[in-house]
């Protein structure tokens, strides 16, 4: 999993993504501000292997009770989205049922003040098991969500399996964050794709502070 301590003693934070090229975008961020332990977990893709590689990592120390945030790419699914466009989801959805997300609010000031001029969009992020093109695209944003990926879903359900807490009100902070890549008027077979990428790729990257900023405020007494 290649563990990489953080210099505060707080606890632990799991970024999970599912790509090489995800992983190497977050590794390769500012981390400075890290409060506690932090690692990023390559998964790979799709939510079976999502579910082991999470199941497995939370099984080990130091991170039984580390916090967990799905990061990566997504396909935005409402008209007007632009690769680049960051994604926050207030809930995940899956075939195993919806997770609510932790620090909603707090995530998207962060993000804000993270990468600025990059549009930020909140949501439901749903799970699917292949890529989504087309009328699927369409269903999938009339049902309500706004962006969808083969690992969020099961990434934080699994998180809140494995937590003593479950959903309760001590659960396990969770949260997903992603970068759109493919949208409805940009989708990844047109012309502009690696445009498109190196953008979302350079947001990847820039998400860090944001990410420990919220991983931080866990920290703090709850009033």
């Amino acid at each position: 999993m290649g563990r990489e301590p953080g210099p505060g003693a707080g606890p632990p934070l799991l970024i999970a993504c599912a790509l090489g090229i995800e992983q190497f975008a977050l590794r390769s961020g500012e981390r400075g501000a890290a409060p506690g332990p932090v690692t990023v977990l390559r998964t790979g893709m799709g939510p079976d292997r999502a579910r082991k590689a999470v199941s497995r990592a939370l099984g080990e120390e130091p991170w039984r009770d580390a916090a967990v945030i799905a990061s990566g790419f997504c396909a935005g699914l409402v008209p007007g989205m632009h690769p680049g466009d960051l994604i926050v989801a207030d809930e995940t959805r899956g075939p195993d049922g919806t997770t609510l997300c932790t620090g909603t609010e707090l995530l998207v000031k962060a993000l804000v003040k993270a990468v600025p001029g990059r549009a930020v969009h909140t949501g439901p992020l749903i799970g699917s098991d292949h890529v989504v093109r087309g009328p699927e695209r369409a269903a999938l944003g009339a049902g309500g969500a706004i962006a969808v990926d083969m690992e969020s879903a099961a990434t934080l359900r699994t998180a809140r399996a494995a937590g003593a807490h479950g959903d309760g009100p001590d659960a396990r902070p969770v949260a997903a964050v992603r970068v759109v890549v493919d949208a409805p008027e940009h989708e990844l077979v047109r012309i502009g794709t690696v445009r498109g990428g190196i953008s979302a790729f350079r947001v990847l990257r820039a998400v860090l502070p944001a990410f420990f900023e919220w991983h931080r405020s866990l920290l703090l007494p709850r009033r």
